[in-house]
């Protein structure tokens, strides 16, 4: 099979891993890439929001199957392009990825079919948003602007006066532009967080695999939001009484609800969840694989990922199982230092030669200069994974394995998975 993968991220790379290992593919190209997918692909110098260039390059190149990595490029329409062409392709499509690029829309679609989820208020402006934030006398809480920011756009306020500066961000400065027209805001829920996967076909759902991620720069979860600095899979408090009631109460409906209400959703179904003293609730959906989560769990995955996205697409997902090893994975993520502000790139990166079994370094803000050699070219620049017997013996190996990676002004969390 051709295949054509979009993105240039950590998790494109850890995808086109997964891929490179399926003996269904013949060649593998990746829009646009990074340092580390042209090592096992061909790059093409192509943007993923590009989608009328990319639809051309398929086409031209008789792609057999499309692989969609980030969010964008499916908020504005690729699947529909593509399937409008005839051109296979693995996502959902711009109107069932509202569901991450509306989280009001999300918040209707649960509300409807009463899948469990943090209370919550919309607002179309910022007067009315205001004077709610004035009255109200419970926090902290939760601001959120409705569109996609990036991962960047979920304000945890302790304070009224925290509340309201976000709320000038998101409505007012429009830090995420048209992403803040509309905001959300939310009770603050408390409990264990983790992200929890599922692939369907817009019926059937494969069996479920989770992780925690950590958002924020800082040790001990402080500081702002980023991309996110780690993660690792499983949770500590996963087994299969809590996969089944997330599988019950919110994957199984929420595809149902898609295919019902609206669009079948085919592709992979993402739920941030909260598991609180009343049990599990929805934080947010998000329409494809996360990042760096990606970089954790598809080191697990022993089924073939060309069959799993060929099955889908196909909507045959119930013809094969789709398994995963039963061994702990870490993933911890190395950065410019800096981000998520200001940080400066081009730095030469050393040590990346690491030749260990269990252990992959995934590339993510990467790229070859004029020579050849690898320099940073993002904020986030690498993410080392390890698996092991459980988590703190893949952490361990994970942070051995780091200190012998260099580039000026690097920075890393030292508690992931601790």
């Amino acid at each position: 099979m051709k295949i054509l993968l979009i993105g240039s991220g950590g998790r494109e790379h850890a995808i086109a891993w997964k891929i490179n290992q399926s003996p269904k593919l013949e060649r593998l190209f990746i829009a646009p890439g990074n340092a580390g997918t042209e090592s096992i692909g061909t790059n093409v110098e192509i943007a993923d929001t590009d989608i009328e260039a990319l639809k051309n390059f398929a086409l031209v190149r008789e792609i057999d199957l499309t692989i969609v990595g980030p969010e964008a490029p499916l908020a504005l329409g690729i699947v529909d392009v593509f399937v409008k062409s005839g051109l296979p392709i693995f996502g959902p499509t711009a109107s069932a990825s509202k569901l991450e690029s509306s989280k009001s829309f999300a918040k209707d679609v649960m509300e409807k079919w009463d899948i469990p989820t943090a209370s919550h208020k919309v607002f179309r402006d910022s007067v009315s948003a205001n004077s709610y934030l004035e009255s109200l006398n419970s926090f902290p809480t939760v601001l959120k602007a409705d569109g996609l920011a990036a991962g960047k756009g979920v304000y945890i306020c302790k304070d009224q006066s925290e509340a309201i500066s976000a709320l000038e961000d998101v409505m007012v400065t429009k830090v995420f532009g048209d992403a803040g027209t509309t905001l959300v805001i939310e009770e603050f829920l408390v409990g264990w967080e983790l992200s929890v996967f599922a692939f369907t076909d817009g019926e059937s759902i494969s069996d479920l695999v989770a992780a925690c991620d950590y958002k924020r720069i800082g040790e001990g979860d402080t500081g702002p939001n980023t991309g996110g600095m780690g993660a690792f899979s499983p949770p500590r408090v996963w087994d299969q009484n809590l996969k089944n009631e997330i599988r019950d109460l919110v994957i199984s409906p929420i595809v149902e609800a898609m295919r019902t209400d609206h669009e079948p959703f085919i592709g992979t179904i993402f739920a941030g969840m909260m598991i609180t003293a009343e049990g599990p609730k929805v934080v947010e959906f998000n329409c494809r694989l996360g990042d760096p989560e990606t970089q954790a769990i598809l080191p697990l995955l022993r089924t073939d990922i060309l069959e799993i996205f060929e099955s889908c697409v196909d909507r045959r997902l119930n013809s094969i199982k789709v398994d995963w090893r039963k061994d702990a994975s870490v993933a911890v993520v190395l950065a410019s230092g800096g981000y998520p502000s200001t940080y400066t790139t081009g730095y030469p990166i050393d040590g990346l030669a690491l030749d260990r079994d269990s252990v992959n370094v995934f590339h993510a803000g990467t790229k070859l200069d004029g020579e050849g050699k690898i320099i940073t070219n993002g904020g986030r620049v690498l993410a080392v994974n390890a698996l092991a017997p459980d988590i703190n013996q893949a952490a361990e190996v994970v942070y051995e394995n780091i200190r012998e990676i260099t580039f000026s002004n690097m920075y890393y969390r030292t508690d992931i998975a601790k």
